[in-house]
């Protein structure tokens, strides 16, 4: 299958400058994407509040207003005359209506080709996203989901067809760092194991359990360095305030680790978290949602080559098979704490996990995944103009 030549695909997402990762997925993979014949991207981006539009990149053509649902027919006629394919990122919580049921919107009034990729696939979906996600297949032409172990929850529980169904993983960075100790000597943390956690920080995180964790393994090894990498997230804070970080550190202190945890709060640079991750030993996804079918911090961890200690969610479940990870039971400190002193009491362990998670992390690299997107794409195209020659 040859990949599309010169062919504007317009994506539909939040998109920089909000902070958040789907916004930061849409902008890494629409600039790969051109590396594989596409034309220059264009974007209409999602606004999810108290963003600076006049910050908003070339690309952007247009911003909708979350909760205005003209500005979605709007959208719809923009995508309509620009476009030859629409790439649409779901998440309910980005849309605005019920369910962020405006999505729908978008898709009766456009009137060309669409992929659309899941972020979240619930296993057990209340009627509202259930009704979403089996009328937006009557209009999209396909649904990529970043998890395998989806594609059955689709077919069974969504009655999505087969044939609409792709499987493309979550990518992360072509070009990555290799010299750790260097990472860690730009970052002041020479002689330190660094054990590390990235993302938008909320309660679902299950953070504290790491940082429960930790005495015991400092005690055996002092140098031991936990970074909570990353701000809270915005609908955290919008709900909550600060509440879940205080909660952190206050368990920090109480627990007398303040040597040993390490908050950076604020929103990570590609390059800052290039640096972090490269500086890792271990990386730590202690998730407390057992539905969570794609991470974007764990792909960018493999991709880096780290070991993960990560509790079975979905994604994890399927990316850490076959000795590129150590899963550990929800809420359960002392099992996060046993598998870390097995690794740092095992160093031939630790080395042999890290080329497992090297290997299995080329699936994640931006410019393969951008590949698959690309042949996806096409495939469209030319049955949209097969289609259009029978008519």
């Amino acid at each position: 299958m040859s990949t599309p030549r010169n062919q504007r695909v317009l994506y539909f997402s939040t998109y920089p400058p909000t902070e958040c990762g789907l916004a930061t997925f849409t902008q890494d993979l629409a600039s790969a994407a051109t590396s594989w014949g596409l034309a220059h991207p264009v974007v209409i981006a999602i606004e999810q509040g108290g963003e600076k539009t006049s910050t908003r990149p070339p690309e952007v053509l247009f911003v909708v207003r979350r909760d205005h649902e003209l500005d979605y027919i709007k959208a719809a006629k923009i995508a309509s005359d620009v476009a030859d394919v629409v790439s649409i990122q779901h998440e309910f919580g980005i849309f605005g209506g019920e369910n962020g049921e405006f999505v729908l919107t978008f898709l009766k009034h456009l009137k060309k080709r669409s992929v659309v990729t899941l972020h979240t696939v619930l296993s057990r979906p209340d009627s509202g996203k259930l009704a979403i996600i089996r009328e937006m297949s009557h209009y999209a032409d396909a649904f990529v989901c970043m998890n395998r172990l989806a594609i059955p929850i689709l077919e069974r529980v969504y009655g999505l067809p087969p044939h609409k169904i792709s499987y493309i993983p979550h990518g992360a960075p072509h070009h990555i760092p290799e010299d750790k100790d260097r990472a860690k000597s730009l970052l002041g943390l020479s002689g330190r194991t660094v054990l590390s956690t990235f993302g938008l920080l909320s309660p679902g995180k299950g953070i504290e359990y790491a940082i429960e964790a930790l005495p015991g393994v400092v005690h055996r090894f002092p140098n031991v360095l936990y970074l909570i990498l990353g701000e809270t997230h915005p609908k955290e804070r919008e709900k909550r305030g600060e509440s879940y970080r205080a909660l952190l550190e206050e368990k920090v202190r109480r627990l007398g680790l303040e040597d040993h945890v390490h908050f950076v709060n604020r929103y990570l640079s590609q390059e800052e978290l290039a640096q972090y991750l490269t500086a890792t030993d271990i990386y730590l996804t202690p998730y407390l949602n057992p539905e969570q079918v794609t991470s974007g911090t764990l792909a960018y961890a493999l991709r880096f080559g780290k070991i993960v200690i990560s509790t079975p969610y979905l994604s994890a479940r399927e990316a850490l098979q076959d000795g590129t990870g150590i899963l550990v039971p929800f809420r359960n400190t002392t099992a996060i704490q046993e598998a870390l002193l097995e690794l740092l009491e095992h160093p031939e362990k630790m080395h042999a996990i890290e080329v497992q998670a090297k290997n299995a992390g080329t699936a994640y690299s931006w410019d393969r995944v951008a590949q698959e997107y690309a042949k996806l794409l096409e495939r469209i195209l030319c049955h949209a103009r097969a289609a259009s020659s029978k008519e």
